[in-house]
């Protein structure tokens, strides 16, 4: 490998969910386009950094000065549901089921990290909490982490008379209980609902 494909290939592994062997394949397929093909790759690449900013209101990415979401005006101020990251906001968005506002933290509380409730957009949440906000659903990954924030936010926001709750978790559509580990298994039992 030559160095200038090396450096490429740990470009490329820096990323997350990247590790060696497809930051190679990665690399390999840009030095394989054409002049105009990388031209207008690295092109998207500095247009999407230089564009793509904050909300000021809920910290989702957009590129005017607020996102779709909070400029629709037929969307619901009574509940915000906060999401680690943007990933999480177009999931729920691609249910087409939630009509309401969306708050993105940017992260979750990890003290292994170094991430405190600082580095996140906790304050920003916080500010918006008034009399039209009923309901904040709490959507982070059901993880230590994701646990963590949620407990987190739970006790800040409470003060504020806004009922918070959890996005319901436990066994999958079609799941087999037999092949599911214990935490989940104990997360749908606490879940459950009346038939």
């Amino acid at each position: 490998m030559t160095p200038s494909i090396e450096k490429l290939v740990n470009c490329f592994a820096s990323l997350p969910g990247i590790g060696r062997k497809s930051a190679a394949r990665l690399a390999y397929r840009i030095i394989e386009m054409s002049d105009e093909e990388v031209k207008m790759f690295s092109e998207a690449i500095i247009e999407a950094k230089g564009n793509v900013k904050l909300c000021p209101i809920c910290m989702a990415y957009c590129e005017d000065g607020h996102c779709n979401i909070c400029s629709n005006d037929s969307r619901t101020k009574e509940t915000i549901i906060v999401v680690e990251d943007n990933k999480a906001l177009e999931a729920i968005e691609d249910t087409h089921e939630f009509n309401g506002k969306y708050h993105v933290l940017h992260g979750v509380i990890s003290p292994v990290d170094g991430v405190g409730p600082d580095q996140l957009k906790v304050k920003e949440l916080l500010s918006r909490l008034d009399e039209n906000v009923k309901e904040v659903i709490i959507a982070t990954n059901p993880s230590v982490e994701g646990e963590a924030t949620a407990m987190y936010l739970g006790r800040l926001i409470k003060p504020f008379g806004v009922k918070v709750t959890r996005l319901a978790y436990g066994l999958p559509v079609g799941a087999t209980l037999e092949y599911a580990d214990s935490f989940t298994l104990l997360k749908a039992i606490e879940g459950r609902t009346e038939v």
